[in-house]
């Protein structure tokens, strides 16, 4: 299993990177909170999962290791396939799906693309404490981007998700100017507070 891999990023896409490890560029599947925070040019620990299927072998990134922790335990569960994990973790964080599933919050766990009321109720139920008690603290997330970049970054990610450009733009611009909202510089506490602002439907 290649547990994480340290490099220069050679390119970012809405869904992945490339990091070019001993002269091989790996492309590396992620959240876009995990690739908000990586730069072309720049070195990136992510911490990884190999996906082994018949027909192809997928690379999964994360921000750090609870982060890839809880990406594989939500394999577990029936009907949860490596997608629908990585789809979960842009959602919600470890700890948010932690705390969903310790209070049996269905509603939370249906703001993400692809899970209905059933699905939420086979995790819960499945899961149990599996996923462990919500920490107190997250270990080393990545640097945020320039304040120019930001709302353009998170925009492109929704889009990347499935939303309309317009719908993304209006959640973006609602989250930033709620009063006692999310850090403006916080990317990846935009993105979270973006998305459960559009919950699951898609324009």
């Amino acid at each position: 299993m290649i547990a994480s891999v340290r490099g220069t990023v050679q390119a970012v896409r809405l869904d992945a990177a490339v990091v070019e490890v001993g002269g091989v560029g790996m492309l590396v599947q992620a959240t876009p909170t995990t690739l908000a925070g990586l730069r072309v040019g720049a070195e990136a620990l992510l911490w990884t999962s190999l996906v082994v299927r018949e027909d192809s072998l997928t690379l999964f990134g994360f921000a750090d290791s609870d982060e890839r922790e809880v990406f594989e335990v939500l394999q577990t569960v029936s009907g949860v396939g490596p997608r629908l994990a990585l789809a979960m973790l842009a959602v919600h964080s470890p700890d948010g799906l932690r705390r969903a599933v310790a209070g049996e919050d269905l509603a939370a766990l249906k703001r993400v693309p692809g899970i209905g009321h059933k699905g939420a109720q086979r995790i819960v139920l499945e899961l149990g404490g599996r996923l462990g008690a919500p920490a107190t603290a997250s270990d080393g997330a990545f640097t945020p981007l320039p304040v120019t970049d930001r709302r353009a970054q998170v925009v492109d990610a929704l889009v990347g998700l499935g939303w309309n450009a317009r719908a993304a733009e209006d959640a973006v611009a609602q989250v930033l100017e709620a009063d006692g909202g999310v850090d403006a510089n916080d990317v990846a506490g935009v993105l979270r507070a973006a998305l459960r602002s559009l919950g699951g439907g898609r324009g």
